[in-house]
């Protein structure tokens, strides 16, 4: 029987749904367990929560078929590569309503659970990203509802009780009295960072400012490859991306030959976005698996520790914020006298974690991680 191509472009859109509890292929790396320093974790719902799968394949099928060919071939791109692969807005009418089961949801809504977060019930959990054209935009007709144009918040967790005032796992200043070489690990050995620290100082003394970060990759206690100084709004760090530019973690060389830390950079996979917008500096977890974050801007002003978040995969985190980092410089503080650049620094490990919720109680332990370093000039 002759298919219409909108008919294989649905079909195909239908297979590439988002899995849902119960489902034989359900990705359980997208939700984890619980723990003490960590964001919001999915909980997926089931599928009579919200109607049947009959009524969701019918009602997607219906709605999906009215949407133009060259639209359904950008959705498709874009879930078939979960978010690797550049694709267009996909601009439909914001004020539809469908009805699913006993409950309503915006067209919008609709297609963001079934392609993406089958949990979702409200706007209020999802960010818009900035590479989406819509990003910063009110339109009252139409409305992007490309599922991966957008991301979930993270929700952070209460602060467990205070053990100490700050952490000093973050680089101590090379001019700073009591330092050895630069380090980033205390209460344990020291090592040096061969070039590392003073990059970066030569960047924010040059007075240039047309960066605002740099980035360093690290595998445990060595830095691989240069300092990346950020000038765009936005930064792509991965080990292996279909379509993009920026950071290619793949693409540097590394001596390590640890079986973990090769696990886990075959992982990181499509990796972060980092982006710089009005309120902040957020990132969002692009990869199949948690990444975990310390930042000082992250945490209470008033919190005697700097708590380590887990970030899910699909979730965005304010991981800073330049007033808070301002106001954290206290002059009459001793910890920031001796250490300027605590509260202009953000660590990201990918896979696995570190801090007291943690075997590895030192970043440096980690694998595979980020140290982002903001030009506070």
């Amino acid at each position: 029987m002759f298919r219409t191509k909108r008919t294989g472009l649905v079909r195909r859109l239908w297979r590439s749904r988002a899995p849902v509890e119960g489902d034989g292929d359900a990705d359980t790396r997208t939700h984890g367990s619980g723990g003490c320093c960590m964001g919001k974790s999915t909980k997926v719902a089931g599928k009579t929560s919200a109607g049947t799968d009959a009524e969701l394949k019918a009602l997607t099928h219906s709605i999906l078929k009215q949407i133009k060919d060259k639209q359904l071939e950008g959705l498709l791109q874009a879930v078939e590569s979960k978010g690797g692969a550049r694709s267009p807005c996909l601009l439909l009418p914001s004020k539809v309503d469908t009805k699913l089961g006993q409950q309503s949801y915006s067209l919008p809504l609709l297609l963001y659970k079934v392609f993406r977060w089958p949990d979702l019930m409200d706007f209020s959990e999802l960010k818009r990203l900035s590479c989406c054209e819509s990003y910063g935009e009110i339109n009252p007709e139409l409305v992007c509802c490309n599922p991966h144009h957008m991301s979930r918040l993270c929700e952070l967790e209460s602060p467990p009780p205070p053990y100490s005032r700050y952490p000093m796992d973050f680089l101590k200043p090379a001019d700073s009295p009591d330092s050895g070489p630069s380090s980033t690990e205390t209460g344990g050995t020291t090592y040096s960072a061969p070039v590392g620290l003073s990059d970066s100082q030569a960047l924010q003394e040059s007075g240039d400012r047309s960066h605002w970060c740099v980035v360093a990759y690290w595998e445990e206690k060595t830095r691989v490859g240069r300092l990346y100084s950020v000038q765009e709004p936005s930064l792509d760090i991965f080990y292996d991306l279909p379509q993009g530019n920026g950071f290619c973690l793949g693409q540097l060389s590394s001596d390590n030959k640890s079986p973990l830390a090769q696990m886990v950079r075959t992982k990181i996979g499509y990796g972060i976005q980092l982006s710089r917008e009005d309120d902040g500096v957020w990132v969002y977890n692009r990869s199949c698996y948690p990444i975990f974050i310390k930042s000082a801007t992250l945490d209470n002003p008033d919190s005697r520790t700097l708590l380590v978040h887990k970030v899910f995969p699909g979730f965005s985190i304010k991981a800073f914020d330049f007033e808070k980092a301002d106001s954290l410089q206290r002059p009459n503080d001793h910890e920031f006298t001796q250490q300027p650049r605590t509260g202009f620094t953000v660590q990201i490990s990918f896979v696995k974690g570190w801090g007291q919720c943690y075997t590895r109680q030192f970043i440096s332990s980690c694998p595979c991680w980020l140290e982002v370093i903001f030009n506070n000039q």
